[in-house]
């Protein structure tokens, strides 16, 4: 419980850190949400938090906190939290939980700097995409081939 109470704390304490950011730089907050930026904070968190969380060549992040167990889809691994850092293990591989910590950052970033964050978002609603169209791609030879 404690591993999760001090993940707690910290969420806590980097929201309000970005939170006191934007008051002090006196960004207006929207009415609400534009649909179209729901859609794309929604793929590029999910593109990002994947990347993060699961992708082979953000592995030496991951490694202090994790044990390698296998591979787990195209260019993604299977980790396992290391015995002693179980909560931040538990954190860096789960897309879950990252894009709690992602989502934050990318609405901050749209507060604090609107136009560099929905270019790097609208970058990574593109990587998305693409990794979208590969595994279909991929799926249509299969079917068309016979190769499994």
């Amino acid at each position: 419980m404690g591993g999760y109470l001090a993940s707690m704390t910290g969420f806590g304490a980097y929201t309000a850190a970005w939170a006191t950011a934007v008051r002090v730089r006196g960004c207006p907050l929207p009415d609400r949400p534009e649909p179209w930026d729901v859609v794309l904070t929604s793929v590029a968190t999910f593109r990002l938090s994947r990347l993060l969380s699961k992708a082979s060549v953000t592995s030496p992040l991951r490694a202090p906190f994790t044990r390698y167990v296998g591979p787990q889809g195209p260019a993604e691994l299977h980790e396992e939290a290391e015995g002693g850092r179980d909560t931040v293990g538990e954190l860096v591989t789960c897309p879950f939980c990252t894009s709690v910590w992602v989502v934050s950052t990318l609405t901050a970033g749209q507060l604090l700097w609107p136009r560099a964050t929905r270019t790097a978002m609208g970058a990574l609603a593109a990587l998305a995409g693409a990794d979208a169209l590969q595994l279909a791609y991929s799926a249509l030879v299969s079917r068309t081939t016979g190769d499994d």
